[in-house]
């Protein structure tokens, strides 16, 4: 949903936005930078990289710098693939 802008049917710019968030004290660059930091810590870098569009180096540094660890990302996501493979115990198959 994109708010009004000044032209009817048009959104609100975006230089527009940000003054309007500055002057009621929102700082914008804290909050994204928050944000990259909780994708870090949470994605592998290669994959962190390619869903935004930034280079492999920048994603393993913004990774470091959040200090996330991708390797419990990874053995969750394994852990989660062989359950889901694996039938679970005392049921028949095909019920």
């Amino acid at each position: 949903m994109a708010l009004p802008g000044r032209n009817a049917g048009q959104p609100l710019h975006q230089s527009q936005m940000l003054r309007r968030l500055r002057a009621i004290g929102v700082k914008t660059r804290q909050g994204r930078n928050t944000a990259l930091f909780a994708l870090a810590q949470q994605l592998p870098a290669g994959q962190l990289a390619k869903m935004l569009g930034v280079h492999i180096s920048v994603a393993v540094a913004w990774q470091r710098a959040s200090g996330g660890d991708w390797m419990a990302y990874a053995a969750a996501v394994a852990a989660r693939s062989a359950t889901k493979a694996r039938p679970s115990e005392g049921s028949a198959p095909g019920a």
